[in-house]
């Protein structure tokens, strides 16, 4: 889906132009692949729009950037604060929230400290990530890619290098007719899609890799997490190994894109009767209930923009 562009982008704590913000080619981060960045979800229940845990990303995006000692001259509420004024400011929602941290233009090389840190935070419409119909589910495949191994480029940091790992596994499923790709990690057991955690039901307990399978902290998977355990759904966090995909009753991703989203079949082998389950329906219905505002927002995740214009596009 091509990106709409909206009128303003948030730069290092200013509103630009969206056509202003550009980059040197010799910018590190064009060459060495040097940032770290967020989704987030804007929603737009009837209270008005909201910025889906947007404390928590905004950490996350800090913790990325410590781990690859990226200096960032914002703090996590200055950051909170821009997305807020971004989004007022653009007046369209519910829309997609991207913040960027990288390092710009400055000496050549892979040694990065002599570069500036830029940040910039976008805003865009955007709608369903996996393009399919909620009670239909996708067809994914278990990718011959293995997942970003322990001690190579760290999996708990959402840096725009590791998403060339993302990109494999991305590609090879589409071009196989598949929705999505699941990667395995170092020693075979399952990690997680291009852009999602994964989940499993078997016997009636909700299944999830640990963060030491090269798993990314997902603010979704936790969320799901949290509900889960609210609904009195059982909770485990193993390692799980790739046979369990095909004699799961239930599968499905999470992810700021994704949201919840069944999973159809795995390498043509359907899950379960190849229908969402019951687990995953009470999951994706309480948080959908959340977001949406027909629920109460009792996790307190749902930061709200004051809008100063008709929402829109």
């Amino acid at each position: 889906m091509a990106i709409q562009k909206t009128e303003k982008i948030w730069h290092n704590g200013r509103l630009i132009s969206w056509d202003d913000a550009t980059l040197h080619v010799m910018s590190h981060v064009v060459n060495y692949g040097s940032s770290v960045f967020e989704g987030i979800r804007c929603y737009n229940p009837p209270s008005g729009p909201a910025i889906f845990r947007a404390q928590e990303h905004m950490q996350r995006l800090l913790d990325s950037a410590k781990v690859y000692r990226i200096d960032v001259d914002f703090s996590r509420d200055e950051l909170v604060t821009g997305m807020v004024e971004l989004v007022k400011h653009n007046g369209v929602a519910p829309c997609y929230i991207r913040p960027i941290v990288l390092r710009g233009y400055g000496e050549a090389g892979v040694n990065p400290f002599n570069s500036p840190t830029e940040v910039y935070i976008c805003n865009y419409p955007w709608g369903k990530y996996l393009g399919s119909d909620a009670e239909q589910g996708v067809d994914v495949c278990v990718s011959s890619w293995t997942r970003i191994a322990p001690n190579t480029l760290p999996a708990m940091a959402k840096s725009g290098a590791n998403y060339m790992n993302s990109q494999l596994i991305k590609m090879e499923a589409i071009v196989n007719g598949y929705a999505e790709g699941i990667a395995l990690d170092a020693e075979g057991y399952i990690s997680e899609g291009s852009g999602e955690n994964v989940f499993v039901v078997r016997n009636g307990v909700l299944l999830t890799a640990p963060l030491g399978n090269s798993v990314l902290p997902g603010i979704t998977r936790d969320s799901v997490l949290q509900i889960a355990r609210e609904l009195g759904i059982p909770v485990v966090e193993q390692g799980i190994p790739r046979e369990m995909l095909y004699i799961a009753e239930e599968a499905f991703f999470t992810g700021t894109a994704a949201e919840v989203t069944a999973i159809r079949s795995v390498d043509k082998i359907s899950v379960g009767k190849g229908v969402m389950g019951p687990i995953t329906r009470a999951i994706q219905k309480e948080y959908y209930a959340i977001i949406g505002g027909t629920k109460q927002d009792r996790y307190n995740w749902l930061t709200p923009v004051p809008m100063k214009q008709p929402v829109g596009v």
